[in-house]
């Protein structure tokens, strides 16, 4: 499974489906022979977007919860905002897949979606709030780069 690298922009069809871009299709087949891909959607908690996350690398986010008391209000809490507002979805053969109703009103989505990367998965936006989020992101990026001058890590030096 490869990374997901840059912005493409589709149109939902009169059936709500939208077509997931051809170069995101191909990282997350795992089967050549197969057209169809499958993915896991969320609700991003964290912002307006929708987060689609390839089902093995799903299965990587949620096992922490083993670790955690099947019982207890973290496993609840944790597990009812991972998994409450998730959705599998299977593409048909040209790649298409259907947003559910939630997910579209969450991220106020319209006639054109925007598909950015962010390397082992990828998010779903509409096309203004995206500028947005990604003008915030290379704001925060500059700020990280500023308090780490002279340090070894993000922006620093060894």
């Amino acid at each position: 499974m490869g990374d997901f690298i840059g912005r493409h922009e589709n149109k939902r069809d009169s059936k709500g489906r939208v077509s997931i871009p051809a170069s995101f299709r191909a990282s997350l087949r795992a089967d050549g022979d197969n057209p169809c891909v499958s993915l896991i959607l969320r609700a991003s908690h964290r912002h307006a977007g929708i987060e689609a996350w390839p089902v093995a690398e799903f299965a990587k986010l949620a096992a922490p919860l083993d670790a955690l008391d099947p019982f207890g209000d973290d496993h609840e809490d944790i597990s009812a905002a991972l998994y409450g507002d998730a959705y599998p979805v299977e593409s048909d053969k040209e790649g298409r897949i259907v947003l559910p109703e939630s997910l579209v009103r969450h991220a106020s989505l319209t006639e054109t979606v925007l598909f950015m990367g962010i390397g082992r998965t990828f998010q779903i936006w509409e096309p203004g709030l995206a500028e947005r989020r990604s003008a915030e992101a290379r704001f925060r990026m500059r700020e990280i780069g500023a308090r780490t001058r002279g340090n070894s890590g993000p922006g620093g030096t060894a």
